[in-house]
């Protein structure tokens, strides 16, 4: 970057960063409001999954049933399955 000399310069650098600023401003809200990918936060969708898997999953239901039944992933159904026994884990501390 060169030396600014002259006020003219300076004004004209600051227009330049001022609009390269909007731009950035744009593209981080756009980021901001862009959905996320992967696994969502335990929203309603994932809490009536998971209800149903304990459920299944206590009544002793395959693992492959319960996915279909819900139309997840097996892998799905063993995160949901990991995430049953550690809450069981955590109450039989208490």
């Amino acid at each position: 970057m060169k030396k600014i000399k002259t006020l003219d310069e300076a004004l004209k650098r600051i227009n330049d960063l001022e609009k390269e600023n909007e731009k950035l401003k744009e593209e981080l809200e756009y980021y901001k409001k862009r959905k996320a990918s992967g696994r969502q936060k335990h929203n309603a969708k994932w809490t009536a999954i998971y209800n149903d898997f304990a459920m299944c999953y206590e009544k002793g239901m395959p693992i492959a049933e319960i996915a279909d039944r819900n139309g997840i992933s097996e892998r799905s159904v063993y995160r949901y399955k990991a995430y049953y026994e550690a809450l069981k884990e955590k109450e039989n501390n208490r």
